[in-house]
């Protein structure tokens, strides 16, 4: 062989190519989980680098844990009701969540105000049913058909101390119909966030966030 040659393999060897490692998640969830289920039908795929490490809920029996249940994914759930304090819980659902080291936290659906010691520990991702600042709250979808909004959609954006506050990664739009009830217009909505946040998680998640200055980018 010549000098500084590379050897080849042996024809009919199976040569192994190590995959990076995925980057591991924890997911909250407060109701059904449709965004959960998006997050976990990707994760199906290797090539989107993310594995959901756990799933937590402030509250047990809803389908979002079952959904996790069904994929293999370990569940937890920290209510508030049953720490003394909000502070302690905050204090009990961060010590939940960094028992499986996750590289951030994705909040699908979650109805809680996360705290600072949550906040304080892990990057937290957070999809919404409006474009923020527009309708922040748990009821969003019914506040733009109450305001006459003729455009709404959904926003990606990191959670700071404020309710719906946090600095912006993406968005996307949704018609409001003349027509649209409150459950037809979030379930057009759902069409275009579920696809969004996957997205965006699996950028995270290869990519990492970045927040200067109020502002968040994934490089």
């Amino acid at each position: 062989m010549d000098a500084g040659a590379v050897p080849r393999a042996p024809v009919g060897m199976v040569v192994a190519v190590t995959a990076p490692e995925p980057t591991g998640i924890v997911v909250l969830v407060s109701g059904s989980g449709t965004n959960l289920q998006a997050l976990i039908d990707a994760t199906a795929d290797p090539a989107y680098g993310v594995r959901i490490l756990a799933v937590g809920a402030d509250r047990a029996g809803i389908s979002g844990l079952h959904r996790a249940a069904a994929a293999g994914i370990p569940t937890f759930v920290c209510r508030v009701e049953d720490h003394a304090t909000r502070a302690a819980w905050d204090e009990a659902l961060a010590e939940r969540i960094a028992d499986h080291e996750p590289a951030f936290v994705v909040s699908a659906g979650f109805m809680k105000i996360l705290g600072p010691r949550v906040l304080g520990q892990h990057v937290v991702l957070n999809t919404h049913p409006a474009l923020l600042p527009a309708f922040p709250g748990a009821h969003a979808v019914r506040d733009a058909l109450a305001a006459g909004a003729t455009v709404t959609g959904c926003t990606v954006h990191v959670v700071d101390a404020g309710v719906d506050t946090g600095p912006v990664l993406a968005q996307a739009t949704v018609e409001v119909r003349p027509d649209d009830t409150e459950d037809t217009l979030h379930e057009r909505i759902k069409a275009v966030e579920h696809p969004l946040l996957v997205t965006l998680v699996g950028r995270a998640a290869r990519e990492g966030i970045t927040v200067t200055d109020g502002k968040a980018s994934i490089p």
